[in-house]
Formats: structure tokens, sequence, C-alpha cells
């Protein structure tokens, strides 16, 4: 247990590792994708999206084993597959009371096909390994690439959409009423949570895309109700979480998925120590 101890927390080596160009590299796609991941955090949490998060990333790993099977790019058949996952998401599941099922039912079809095509694929267990878990190894400069064009698409979607998509997430029914296009809206913001998960699976695999894709939002709601303060500390602590998660992983040579959920577990524990050490003492009501 102290060897396996010490190889976790030995960071020695991590000073001349970080002048290695792939881990540059890792650098750069955690950095766009943790801005990507607190931007939309706080939207997902509002919406009630987090289950749709993990089903997407479900189905994302699913087109990742796809692209494996065939030998095309593993960060391209992920992306076509939360593609797919999103807009069927979006179609059937637009109403609050069928979403959970509609999720459940295409999210257990497409992990089944998914562990059915890595059972096929005959190369490196490493390979298959790195679907679930990440691996900093496979984020090369094709991929970093194919993060800043969908890292782009994000942004520019939420500088169009933010304030209805704001408005829509908080109350649909009121936005619906004012002619917000709610329907639209919600196919528009499932095709943004599917090209940011499946840009997160390479990194932290598809088991743990939930770290990044949600816990930042539920963190930073707890410490305050300003959508712009909320979305700030969100791109902060994925940032912290996602970076911060490469880093320590460099010297013990293991996933980073563990680092990283560790990291943004504690930002939101920290978060709720401090909103109840703000709130104020509930006073005794007059007898």
């Amino acid at each position: 247990m102290i060897d396996i101890l010490a190889r976790l927390f030995d960071f020695s080596g991590t000073g001349a590792l970080l002048h290695l160009s792939f881990v540059r590299t890792a650098l750069l796609a955690a950095a766009v994708l943790g801005l990507i991941a607190g931007l939309l955090a706080p939207l997902i949490v509002t919406r009630g999206m987090a289950f749709a998060v993990h089903g997407t990333a479900e189905l994302s790993f699913t087109g990742g084993a796809a692209a494996l099977l065939a030998g095309v790019s593993v960060g391209l058949g992920a992306v076509v597959g939360a593609l797919v996952a999103s807009v069927v998401f979006g179609l059937l599941g637009l109403r609050h009371r069928e979403r959970d099922s509609v999720i459940g039912v295409v999210l257990a079809f497409g992990l089944g096909l998914g562990v059915l095509m890595l059972a096929l694929y005959q190369g490196r267990t490493a390979n298959k390994f790195g679907l679930l878990t990440g691996s900093i190894v496979s984020v090369d400069s094709t991929n970093l690439w194919l993060l800043s064009g969908c890292a782009v698409v994000v942004i520019g979607a939420l500088l169009v959409y933010y304030r209805p998509l704001l408005f829509a997430s908080a109350d649909p029914e009121v936005a619906a009423a004012r002619g917000v296009p709610v329907r639209l809206l919600s196919i528009v913001f499932a095709v943004l949570i599917g090209l940011s998960t499946a840009l997160a699976v390479p990194a932290v695999g598809a088991i743990l895309v939930l770290a990044v894709m949600v816990t930042p939002g539920a963190a930073a709601a707890r410490v305050s109700s300003n959508p712009v303060v909320v979305t700030v500390l969100a791109v902060l602590f994925a940032e912290v979480a996602l970076v911060g998660g490469v880093v320590l992983s460099l010297a013990p040579g293991v996933p980073i998925s563990g680092y990283v959920t560790t990291l943004i577990f504690l930002c939101y524990v920290g978060c709720r120590l401090v909103a109840r050490f703000r709130r104020p003492p509930a006073r005794l009501a007059p007898a």
C-alpha cells in the first residue's frame, strides 16, 4: 500500500516531463476543454441534464470504439457518436418526463454496442482502456485542432444563443410564452453538449466525463446565483481540475481521470462549505 501511494504522489519527475511536446499538447487541450466545460456546466445544471451528459458520453464511447475498430481517428468517431446521441436525445426527449427514459434506452443500446466493438478489436489493450479512463497520450496535434475547431463552434453558438438559452433553462414555460424557440434551443444545446462531451472522452474517458461537464457548474452554483459569477467560477474550477490533473498524472504515469475527479470534487466540497458558513443563522419565530 505504501509503495502504491508513493507512486501516485511521486511528482519528482514532473518538471522534466513538462518540456515534452505531447505533454504541452495535452495541457493546451486540457485548457481548451476546461473553457468549454466551464461555459456549459452551469446551463447543464440549470436544465437538469446531468443524465443526458452521461448518456452522450456513453454514445461517444460507442463512436470511438467504432472508429478504433475501423482504423480511423478515435476523436472523430467520438464526435460523430456524440452528435448522433445529442440529436436523438433532442428530438425524442424534449419533454422532461420523457427525457430520462429515452436516454436510458439509447444509452443501454449504445453501451452494449460499444463493448461488442471493443471485444472485436484486436489491437493494443491500452487503446481500449483509454476510451474508458482517458489518456493524455491519445491527445495529439490532430485532436488538438479538432478540439479547437469544436471550441470555436461552441463559443460562437453561446455568443449568439446564451441569453435565450439561459431564459429557456431557468423557466422554459415562460420563455415559450414570450416567443423564445424553446424546441430549437433544446436541440442546439444538446448538440453543444454532444460536441463537448466527445472532446472530453479521449482525455478523461467516457466513464468519468460527468466530473468535467457537470461538477464545475454544480460547485459554482453553491456559492452564487449570479449567472456571470457562476460561469466564471465554473471555468476556473474546470481549468484547475483538467490542467492540474494532467500535471499531477505525469510522473506517476497513470490515467488523469483519478486526479481530475479528485480536484473537481474538492472544489465542490469547498463550495458547499463556503455556502454553509455564509448562510445566515435561522431566526427563531416569535412565540
